[in-house]
């Protein structure tokens, strides 16, 4: 993990990347239109010997004009390399164009988020995602996931699957260790741990608490492959403090779900949880803690998906710093008796037991 105790810039180059910041808005979109009309993938086949402005535009019946602009901007962004008179895709381009978590957060940040961060200071004013107008009359974005454009959730969705997917297989083999029958998967959303687990293991039962429209999504998702009856749901909002949860789960499973809550709202959600489990339960949180990251790309990646949910999502609800979180599990009763980081791209799991007193 970097440190981040020392300012990296002296004074020229602090300067220079401040106009790096002043024009990113004008870079990103340079970087997507790139990708979309196909610029970047005719220099990448091309390989080293690169392509002129005219072969260029000839390959993709993009303008010169269009070509020669872009692909300008796109040197100064180090995005290409030119060699008068010839383009070559540079290291940059080659991820912006082939890397899949590039491509998910991008496309994430261009069809959900843009419009929506203009709206950032009021939020952070008010407390409220301020920026959602920007994609439906809600009061959270988990009230209209399955209402969003349909660009929106493509990329809403392709963003969310894409952290969380990878992480499935060693975190299977550790909630089934001691073969678990019921397992209630709280904010399950569309279902894929649902159907996963039942993949995995025959005899489980997973219900999915969550929101009515993510659980009747998940519902018709599980019909269509088998598993109606295995995947249940129970509607809850845990959002209202009166609303308790069911009873009679071995594993009650919460993966990207926490950091959807403020702190209150957390504490609020674990003791319910706790009231309700079996005193032989196990609880596992699967979640991303921006300073259990490996890799400094992955904390940045995080800090700015933070501000999605202070401009989006709820208002007031972030990525946490471990110890923080930990804090506020302590707090609903609970001991961490395991913790592992760096599963699949960055996800640490909690497993916790219920406190003793």
């Amino acid at each position: 993990m970097k440190s981040y105790e020392v300012d990296p810039y002296n004074g020229l180059s602090a300067k220079t990347e401040a106009q790096k910041l002043a024009f990113a808005p004008i870079v990103f979109h340079t970087a997507r239109t790139l990708r979309d009309l196909n610029i970047l993938s005719a220099l990448d086949e091309a390989g080293s010997d690169g392509l002129d402005a005219t072969e260029i535009a000839t390959t993709t019946g993009v303008s010169e004009y269009g070509v020669k602009v872009l692909l300008d901007m796109a040197v100064s962004a180090h995005i290409v390399t030119w060699k008068s008179p010839r383009y070559c895709i540079a290291n940059l381009g080659y991820f912006l164009l082939h890397d899949g978590m590039t491509r998910a957060n991008m496309d994430f940040t261009a069809d959900v988020c843009y419009a929506a961060m203009s709206h950032l200071t009021e939020s952070i004013e008010t407390g409220t995602p301020a920026g959602l107008k920007e994609l439906g009359d809600w009061s959270t974005i988990y009230e209209g996931l399955s209402q969003l454009p349909e660009k929106a959730k493509k990329s809403w969705f392709q963003f969310d699957h894409f952290y969380s997917d990878r992480s499935f297989p060693l975190l299977l083999e550790k909630v089934f260790a001691d073969t678990p029958k019921n397992v209630f998967d709280i904010g399950g959303n569309t279902g894929q741990w649902a159907r996963q687990c039942c993949q995995y293991c025959p005899d489980v039962t997973v219900t999915i608490i969550d929101l009515p429209p993510q659980i009747e999504m998940a519902l018709e998702q599980a019909k269509e492959i088998g598993y109606e009856g295995r995947i249940k749901g129970h509607a809850f909002n845990a959002l209202d403090a009166s609303q308790s949860l069911p009873q009679g789960a071995d594993v009650w499973w919460m993966s990207q779900f926490l950091d959807c809550f403020s702190p209150m709202e957390i504490l609020s959600i674990l003791r319910r949880v706790r009231q309700a489990m079996k005193p032989d339960a196990t609880v596992y949180i699967l979640d991303l803690f921006w300073d259990a990251q490996k890799y400094e790309a992955a904390a940045y990646s995080l800090n700015a998906t933070s501000l999605y949910f202070t401009c989006l999502a709820n208002g007031n609800s972030r990525f946490y710093r471990c110890e923080e979180f930990v804090q506020i599990v302590e707090e609903a009763g609970f001991d961490v008796v395991e913790k592992t980081d760096d599963i699949g791209l960055g996800h640490t799991l909690l497993k916790l037991n219920a406190r003793q007193d």
